[in-house]
């Protein structure tokens, strides 16, 4: 297949994925802002999360921001602004910020270096804790521990899921291809010898 052909297609293969907009900051204070659809979750205790950085082509805002000051944000995208985050995946200069090409809004909270996506329902800060270089494709795994959580409370349920749907949130597929989510239903934990069972949802507020 053709370069960009070959691409779209296998990024097409893994499915859904979550979209989320990964906010830096410099020492010098300029803010980098990228969409990412490969942040996965690796642990709960600790909290771990980790993300693909691509080879490396010496333009590597996020990750450099992310040496310097060992703090990030990762902020889910919602259906109120997709298109801006779409738009952040353009090669734009270091000294452009992407939150003011966009039109996004960077939101500071205390002893947090890097600043949130205000605009996202769902956001947390995250620690840098190990760089993972992949040599198969010189790619690399951002290894980092949640640190803070900011959540609409009414979509925590009491046993800590998190109604992504009541935040409308979107996923992506492809590189360029943007969904809403709808749940089909919650299952019970499964067991040997037992049939899943649904959730009661009114249950879990």
């Amino acid at each position: 297949m053709p370069n960009r052909q070959r691409a779209k297609f296998i990024n097409s293969l893994s499915g859904f994925k979550s979209a989320n907009l990964i906010a830096t900051q410099d020492a010098d204070g300029h803010t980098n802002l990228a969409i990412f659809s490969s942040v996965v979750h690796l642990g709960a205790s600790p909290a771990l999360v980790g993300f693909i950085m691509r080879p490396d082509n010496n333009d590597r805002h996020t990750l450099d921001n992310i040496i310097q000051t060992k703090c990030y944000t990762i902020n889910q995208v919602s259906s109120t602004f997709y298109n801006q985050a779409h738009q952040t995946s353009a090669r734009y200069d270091k000294n452009q910020s992407e939150f003011d090409e966009v039109g996004l809004s960077p939101l500071y909270v205390d002893n947090i270096t890097a600043p949130f996506v205000k605009e996202s329902t769902l956001k947390y800060a995250v620690s840098l804790k190990e760089i993972l270089p992949i040599p198969l494709n010189n790619t690399q795994m951002i290894i980092g521990e949640i640190t803070d959580v900011i959540c609409n409370e009414e979509a925590i349920q009491e046993d800590g899921y998190i109604d992504i749907e009541a935040l409308q949130t979107v996923s992506v597929s492809g590189l360029d291809s943007y969904h809403t989510i709808q749940r089909l239903e919650r299952l019970s934990y499964a067991k040997p010898n037992s049939t899943p069972q649904p959730l009661d949802k009114k249950e879990n507020k």
